[in-house]
């Protein structure tokens, strides 16, 4: 389980490296080098560390942990091939941990930070209404009996096209640089990330890192199936760079927009779910 958690932080690193590449070749700048994300979670790990004196210093030190803890969970509950309620738990307990971040700090950007990771929470909707849809057809929220149920039947890609798009508005969402990316938006300097720094920091690079290579092993799981392992890892660079795609050409939505807009997509997947209900 260590090197499959290494990996994943690793590669999920460089697929975020590999985002901000392709968003800054779209908007005709040169960007970092694709790597720059495994650069900064290095560099941070042997820069200076501090506790801000205005901060909760228990708080402060215990999210950064609970945030890698819980991903790394998700992880292993992923290649387990458990229960996807898990997942939609872990991404709901996720926002608890931002805010916690924002809170900790004492920072009047992370506050803000932390404030809008809770309004930010509409995003977990369309995931809720995803699974449903899932379940309905499937009859099942395992992982393993999901990837078994398509193996039979094919893709759920192909199956339920929309709840596959309710998912990647997830994924949009918690991508840098995205429309919905309103906790870190640049009045907000770094959000709630702002006054961590040194091993903090890198513990925070650790969990994007995880995220991102869990959220998106998840996608095609789910919604393609089980692929040969180079395939997988094909699928979630295609992936980012379809999302690298939306995000550059995409304006950042307000907090107000952002929550509009999730919401009226959860309504319509609501309706979608209820036709799938009755005609099954």
């Amino acid at each position: 389980m260590i090197a499959e958690l290494l990996f994943a932080v690793f590669f999920g690193l460089l697929l975020l490296g590999i985002h901000r590449k392709v968003i800054a070749r779209i908007q005709r700048r040169p960007g970092p080098p694709v790597w720059q994300e495994i650069l900064h979670m290095l560099k941070f790990s042997f820069k200076t560390t501090w506790i801000p004196k205005t901060a909760s210093a228990a708080l402060f030190v215990g999210v950064v942990l609970v945030a890698i803890g819980i991903w790394s969970a998700a992880l292993f509950v992923v290649i387990s091939g458990g229960s996807l309620l898990v997942i939609f738990a872990i991404y709901m307990l996720h926002k608890i941990v931002e805010h916690g971040f924002g809170l900790s700090s004492g920072s009047p950007y992370g506050k803000f930070g932390g404030v809008r990771s809770v309004i930010s929470a509409a995003s977990e909707i369309p995931l809720l209404v995803s699974v449903a849809a899932i379940a309905i057809f499937t009859h099942s929220l395992l992982i393993s009996d999901i990837v078994s149920y398509q193996e039979v039947h094919g893709p759920l890609l192909i199956t339920i096209p929309l709840a596959a798009i309710a998912m990647y508005v997830v994924l949009i969402s918690k991508m840098p640089f995205g429309p919905f990316s309103i906790v870190e938006s640049k009045e907000l300097v770094s959000g709630y990330k702002t006054e961590h720094f040194g091993v903090w920091r890198a513990g925070l690079e650790v969990c994007n890192g995880l995220k991102t290579y869990v959220l998106l092993l998840t996608f095609i799981l789910v919604f393609i199936g089980s692929l040969p392992f180079w395939l997988t890892l094909l699928t979630m660079l295609i992936l980012v760079i379809t999302l690298s795609f939306v995000c550059a050409l995409s304006p950042m939505l307000s907090p107000y927009d952002s929550v509009t807009v999730q919401t009226l997509l959860a309504g319509l997947m609501l309706v979608y779910v209820g036709v799938l209900g009755v005609m099954s």
